[in-house]
């Protein structure tokens, strides 16, 4: 795991007291910070209750922040405190937006609710009461909303986009592989039903008519065997970076831990 430390002195604490902040540079808790303070022997402290106990009464360390080292008023202190925990929520869950809804404009049925007329005669037709429906229209091309939006890391470096296969072409005006990749993504996030984009040929001559909304934006496509065992493929290789990080930061803390230790032990 590759660390950047600084260290400086602590106004704060008796003279020769240091502070250090550890920023972690790589692994999954990329992007976290560490305080640490140090005595003028060398002894390391890694939490405020040990800081209080080795000073006892000489320092008064009720007004004492443990993250910047500085002395605020009580009020500050608290709202310190609630912000450290809500950063320290945000990073452990890693999902600081958990709302996954997709920006469709559900609109409201605009056509007349038809009425029922029952009598007896054997070629009436029960209507379909369109306010009742499972499924409400949706917005036309919403999935081009989606375009210009970036993935990015904890460390707020931008993720590479995905490359989609050859044999998928987008469907629709303005549409560009950007917008297909949302559709798609939408479309294995919203429906249940198999994916195999719009299988009329009249969509592509006038998409606005004949445009099936639950498929995505895209030509009528097969996948064969091959793609399959290719994706299969890709996955173990993925689990497998997975599985060599996880060990690698497990391993990374183990470590630390056992430095920590012996420094509380010296």
């Amino acid at each position: 795991m590759i660390m950047e430390k600084k260290r400086m002195d602590c106004p704060s604490l008796p003279p020769g007291w240091k502070k250090e902040e550890v920023i972690r540079k790589s692994g999954l808790s990329a992007g976290k910070c560490d305080v640490y303070y140090y005595s003028p022997k060398g002894k390391k402290f890694r939490s405020k209750p040990q800081l209080s106990r080795y000073l006892g009464n000489t320092v008064d360390l009720g007004c004492f922040d443990f993250r910047t080292g500085k002395m605020m008023m009580p009020s500050k202190l608290q709202k310190n405190k609630q912000r450290l925990r809500n950063e320290n929520l945000t990073i452990n869950k890693g999902k600081p937006d958990l709302n996954t809804a997709l920006p469709i404009r559900q609109t409201a049925s605009i056509f007349k609710q038809p009425v029922t007329k029952v009598v007896n005669h054997p070629s009436n037709k029960v209507k379909t009461d369109l306010q009742r429906a499972t499924e409400q229209p949706r917005q036309l091309f919403w999935e081009k909303r989606l375009k210009g939006l970036r993935v990015s890391a904890i460390t707020e470096e931008v993720l590479r986009s995905m490359e989609l296969p050859k044999g998928l072409t987008s469907v629709g005006p303005d549409t560009s592989d950007e917008t297909l990749l949302s559709a798609i993504a939408s479309a294995l996030h919203m429906s249940s039903s198999p994916i195999t984009g719009q299988t009329t040929s009249a969509a592509e001559k006038n998409p606005a008519i004949w445009l099936n909304t639950s498929q995505p934006l895209c030509k009528a496509f097969i996948v064969t065997d091959q793609d399959i065992r290719e994706q299969e493929l890709k996955v173990i290789q993925a689990r497998r970076t997975l599985e060599d990080a996880l060990m690698a930061d497990g391993l990374a803390r183990t470590v630390e831990s056992s430095r920590d230790s012996e420094d509380e032990a010296a």
